[in-house]
């Protein structure tokens, strides 16, 4: 572990802050003791609950700040007020150097756009993407968009491609992840002019990666590739299918399980099964997404979960914060295939709606 990592932590944002994000700072400082955190918020409602975790007393520093950014806030809105907020602080430590990477499970459009502005992205590309963790049957799988870009051209596609496998190499340790573009079809004539333009500029490229070339949506959970790349208007649909999916499941097993007084007794006896079941799909497992393509490490948890959560998107923060990644990408960029060069780009749309991890099975 590297002891000069500090993490740069909005206090304030998400649904049951500051608890659930000091509970989970405690749970990070025992698996990292050596790591360091900059603390932003209301130093009023911070003092009270570190006041319980005595472990944090030499592990945290409380950053005062006066205002928070809602969750209903718009980007411009926080924008407008964003320097006061514990969620531009928290991202600023990143800029000025004070910290490798933030965490905020607050607004994740304002976190985007405080981002964005702050950090930049890295020259070449025109606007981060939204990563998360899918989990699946081989594994997990990296997705990417998964709600920062409504549209996306081939250009975009390409710079997704390119950073999705870094990150993959990052946070699933794999030498040469596989690569594949979510299309409706495996077929090469399938899919709109921007899948198509991708694919064949990332296999004219010579690019060192293992690009599989179309995968349809079932291949997302079987772990077909280890990178799905789409546009965040697909990838945040296929999230919320699958959350959907996930929801009936859990309905189904719950409705099965109390039919009758032989269906309780089976799931006693099977009890240890369904508890490997509930961990696999358990969201705090996976919780956290990463910006990619910003000139700093962000990370986005989600708004809702507990400190056990908030701690699972620590410890992608700190593994991502002691890792060259930000670098890879820039110098990937700077040394573009002319296949890929030639896509040209646009800007994109505005961000989709926050996407949620995929929910907990039945217990």
């Amino acid at each position: 572990m590297n002891s000069e990592i500090v993490v740069s932590v909005d206090g304030m944002g998400g649904d049951s802050a500051p608890q659930a994000v000091i509970d989970g700072l405690a749970i990070a400082h025992v698996r990292h003791p050596k790591v360091k955190f900059l603390l932003h918020g209301d130093h009023a409602r911070l003092q009270p609950v570190l006041l319980g975790k005595a472990a944090l007393k030499h592990a945290v520093q409380v950053m005062h700040c006066d205002d928070v950014v809602a969750m209903d806030d718009k980007p411009v809105q926080a924008l407008r007020r964003g320097r006061a907020t514990s969620m531009w602080r928290a991202v600023d430590s990143v800029r000025s150097k004070d910290a490798q990477v933030a965490v905020s499970a607050g607004n994740t459009g304002a976190l985007m756009a405080m981002a964005k502005v702050q950090l930049k992205t890295v020259a070449g590309l025109s606007r981060p993407a939204l990563a998360a963790l899918w989990p699946t049957i081989r594994g997990q799988t990296v997705v990417l968009d998964v709600g920062a870009n409504v549209d996306t051209d081939a250009r975009q596609l390409t710079d997704f491609a390119i950073m999705g496998e870094a990150y993959a190499r990052v946070v699933l340790a794999l030498e040469r992840p596989n690569v594949g573009l979510l299309n409706i079809g495996a077929e090469e004539i399938k899919g709109n002019d921007a899948v198509r333009d991708a694919a064949a500029a990332l296999r004219a490229s010579g690019l060192p990666m293992r690009f599989h070339g179309f995968v349809e949506g079932d291949d997302i959970s079987a772990g077909t590739v280890d990178v799905v790349v789409t546009s965040g208007f697909a990838g945040n649909i296929a999230l919320k299918a699958a959350e959907g999916t996930a929801r009936l499941i859990q309905h189904y097993i719950r409705s099965a399980m109390a039919r009758s007084f032989l269906s309780r007794v089976g799931y006693l006896l099977s009890k240890p099964g369904f508890n490997v079941l509930r961990q696999k799909m358990d969201p705090r497992a996976v919780n956290g997404g990463v910006f990619l393509g910003l000139n700093g490490v962000v990370v986005k948890s989600h708004g809702g979960t507990d400190g056990v959560g908030f701690a699972t998107a620590l410890d992608l923060a700190i593994e991502m914060g002691e890792s060259d990644f930000v670098a890879r990408i820039a110098d990937s960029m700077a040394h573009l295939p002319p296949s890929i060069a030639a896509l040209g780009g646009s800007t994109p749309a505005l961000a989709a709606p926050a996407p949620e991890p995929i929910p907990a099975a039945a217990s």
